[in-house]
């Protein structure tokens, strides 16, 4: 037998025991127990809370996040590549530190911890608390990603501009850090990504009933109105939150896809 040959009855065979699972899954499940438990009734009357007040509230939780992490990150970054070391070891614990610790230890450490330790408040309540934690999580994972940036841009940009007559902090702001963003969009887009599904820690957190975030809602409505018992607001929160994912990681592939061409 020939060796295209070979490889074809392999595939088939791989084909054939893939079709003998999912039909021995879908006769061996009960759907009418799924249909009642995550599709009742017909996904439920909840949606106007889960777009208006969860899916709102998600985005601008991640924006938040986001732009605060990213300005954290950069200064993160320069420090990490500053010739002074003590700024490059205060860099570099803070990242080793808020890397290694969990991001929902950090936002209930910013919730309650600290609030009892220095009798300090957050602006904005739990919800601003759990924002801060959030925003020094994205920061520390973000200034690698800056920092691996800044340094792909080639070292002949900024001595051209230097040779121009632009001094070191114009250089840095008009010349290096533009590029370097260029460089860093796909994993950054992908950090917004992890961002939005990080939102869902904030519910530990409490919030009040218009700060609530898409899994708090989902979490109250298992609870009360007319899905309670069952997990079909989950089902709502999953395709929400897939439709804002989806679509950024299929971005996410298509701008690496475009680096890589450019290149």
């Amino acid at each position: 037998m020939k060796r295209s040959t070979k490889r074809r009855a392999r595939q088939g065979g791989l084909y054939v025991v893939l079709a003998a699972v999912v039909v021995f899954l879908a006769l061996s499940l009960d759907w009418t127990k799924i249909h009642d438990n995550f599709w009742a009734p017909g996904l439920g009357g909840n949606w106007h809370d889960f777009i208006f007040t969860g899916l709102k509230n998600t985005v601008v939780f991640t924006a938040i996040a986001f732009a605060g992490g990213l300005v954290l990150a950069l200064v993160l970054a320069l420090m990490k590549l500053s010739p002074v070391a003590p700024y490059r070891w205060i860099a570099t614990i803070y990242i080793e530190i808020f890397r290694g610790l969990p991001a929902l230890v950090t936002i209930l450490l910013m919730a309650f911890a600290v609030p009892i330790a220095f009798g300090w408040h957050v602006p904005g309540g739990a919800i601003g608390a759990g924002l801060v934690g959030l925003i020094l999580v994205a920061g520390a994972y973000m200034a690698e990603t800056l920092r691996a940036g800044l340094q792909a841009v080639p070292k002949g940009q900024a001595e051209a501009a230097r040779s121009l007559g632009m001094g070191p902090a114009r250089t840095l702001i008009h010349i290096v850090i533009p590029q370097a963003i260029r460089i860093v969009i796909p994993p950054l887009t992908n950090e917004f990504v992890l961002l939005v599904k990080d939102t869902s820690l904030l519910s530990f957190a409490g919030a009040a009933i218009g700060q609530r975030e898409l899994t708090n809602v989902a979490r109250d409505f298992m609870t009360s109105g007319d899905t309670a018992g069952t997990g079909t607001s989950l089902t709502q929160v999953a395709i929400l939150y897939l439709i804002i994912s989806l679509p950024l990681t299929r971005l996410v592939a298509w701008l690496e896809k475009r680096q890589q061409r450019a290149r």
